[in-house]
């Protein structure tokens, strides 16, 4: 959510591609929904495998470019929901490979212990970030929701999801930001820096998206006119 916020302080949605920014925020929970830890109480479960489009073990590195390709490349009115959701996966994709190469290079092992040790530094740095968004389960998103082409999200687990995001968003909101949490793994010049690579990857490619979207507007309004 604060890769959200951040990218919207620096550019406008439509530079970006997104026509719905609260859809967009939620869509950057999406793939966490359904894996039973984010969102309690969901109607079911989906394997983190089947939801991040990733090989097993320990810090998995999520497939963007291939969501990007199944659902967003060369299609028509892409949901801004679908578009957080592509977000999400690169951004952990960034996170956890630049958390592999730093292990490797301190010749540390990638098990349990340090996937433990990198999701409490994660946590932490989140609380160092700034939200103050409003996410709201309006009509709009619900339609989104189920209609998500990679699998139906139900109303309730969407509602669900949005009472997440919102105590989360109250937590830091509320003084309690952490100004110099003690990370565990991570140096936060690392998290800072990983954060800055995450955003320009993620901007990059939805003002591709943009611009491809004009250009097919325009295709379409030119064929309308013929």
């Amino acid at each position: 959510m604060a890769h959200v916020e951040h990218l919207l302080s620096e550019h406008t949605a439509e530079e970006l591609g997104i026509r719905d920014a609260n859809a967009f925020l939620v869509g950057n929970l999406v793939p966490d929904v359904y894996v039973g830890y984010m969102v309690p109480g969901v109607s079911h479960l989906i394997d983190y495998k089947v939801t991040h489009l990733a090989g097993g073990g320990q810090i998995p590195l999520p497939d963007y470019q291939r969501f990007w390709e199944t659902y967003i490349a060369g299609r028509a009115n892409v949901s801004s929901l679908t578009l957080g959701a592509w977000a999400h996966l690169a951004t952990d994709h960034v996170y956890n490979e630049r958390v592999r190469t730093l292990l490797a290079q301190r010749g540390r092992e990638i098990d349990e212990e340090t996937r433990i040790a990198k999701q409490a530094d994660f946590a932490l740095f989140g609380e160092t970030l700034p939200l103050a968004a409003d996410p709201q389960a309006n009509g709009e998103l619900v339609r989104e929701c189920a209609r998500f082409p990679q699998y139906e999200i139900a109303e309730p687990d969407a509602q669900r999801t949005v009472a997440v995001a919102r105590r989360i968003i109250a937590h830091n909101d509320c003084g309690n930001r952490l100004e110099r949490p003690s990370y565990q793994l991570l140096p936060g010049d690392f998290l800072t820096s990983t954060f800055a690579e995450a955003d320009r990857l993620i901007a990059s490619g939805l003002e591709l998206h943009a611009v491809e979207s004009d250009q097919a507007d325009d295709s379409d309004g030119a064929c309308r006119l013929l």
